[in-house]
């Protein structure tokens, strides 16, 4: 079985407050955006071995998303042994939730593959064991997200019908969660915090651009200057709204259709 896990961009990302257990409560709008997919190929194995292969990637198999989501299903089911190969094409580092993205559809073609039965509720509750954003990938449209990203409510975003997608990313730049969190400031430690994101998303579209805020802008953008350029580079193009994704690099724009 093969498959094209897709990407998101984040519509506003706020981080309101660092919890006891040193995760932080946040909240965003996960959008899908299908023009950057992985491929991602399961199959039996011929033999008694498991295995993984990554084509386009540098770190090791065993570590992966995809390898770990077997191994959490194989705790529950009894999953025969699989060849997985992935093919990287999404940027890593980029706040595109790639290896989420891979991670979720392992999940839901091992649970077609082998017939386990399980409903996206069951999937998601998986793959937000897997990572914060892993279950959004489960349902894979719109979706408001609290907590760490995990707990999900649909959102109808038909403003996005209007409006084109663009996402770039500068070479060569990647961005680890933990260097976007290092210097973050949560909400409720800003002396006058931006408007609310619900707030925020309810105005019009050409009204974001000074309203609609992701958080990890302030922390990132003074360590990799190429991410704010390149979003000005967007606005000067004619974008309504731009912004950076999750915890960058990668920046989209909002483009008049």
């Amino acid at each position: 079985m093969t498959t094209y896990p897709n990407v998101k961009i984040n519509l506003g990302l706020s981080i309101l407050r660092k919890r006891p257990d040193g995760f932080h409560d946040l909240e965003t709008l996960f959008v899908p955006f299908f023009g950057i997919r992985d491929r991602l190929e399961i199959v039996p194995a011929a033999g008694a071995e498991r295995s993984i292969r990554i084509i386009g990637g540098n770190w090791d198999p065993q570590s992966d998303l995809c390898w770990k989501a077997y191994k959490l299903l194989q705790t529950d089911f009894d999953l025969p042994p699989v060849d997985i190969l992935l093919e990287k094409k999404a940027p890593v580092g980029a706040g595109l939730g790639s290896g989420s993205a891979d991670a979720a559809f392992t999940l839901k073609m091992l649970s077609e593959m082998f017939s386990l039965g399980l409903d996206n509720e069951a999937l998601a509750g998986y793959a937000a064991r897997l990572g914060s954003d892993c279950a959004f990938f489960v349902y894979n449209e719109p979706m408001w997200g609290e907590g760490r990203g995990e707990r999900l409510s649909p959102y109808a975003a038909d403003f996005l019908d209007s409006y084109e997608i663009v996402v770039e990313f500068p070479q060569g730049v990647s961005v680890s969660t933990r260097e976007a969190y290092s210097a973050v400031l949560p909400r409720e430690r800003m002396e006058q915090p931006p408007m609310p994101l619900r707030d925020a998303l309810a105005l019009p579209v050409e009204q974001w651009r000074d309203s609609l805020v992701n958080d990890f802008e302030r922390s990132v953008f003074p360590l990799h200057p190429e991410i704010p350029a390149l979003k000005q580079s967007l606005y000067d193009r004619g974008a309504v709204y731009a912004s950076m994704s999750g915890s960058g690099s990668a920046v989209f724009g909002l483009f008049e259709k």
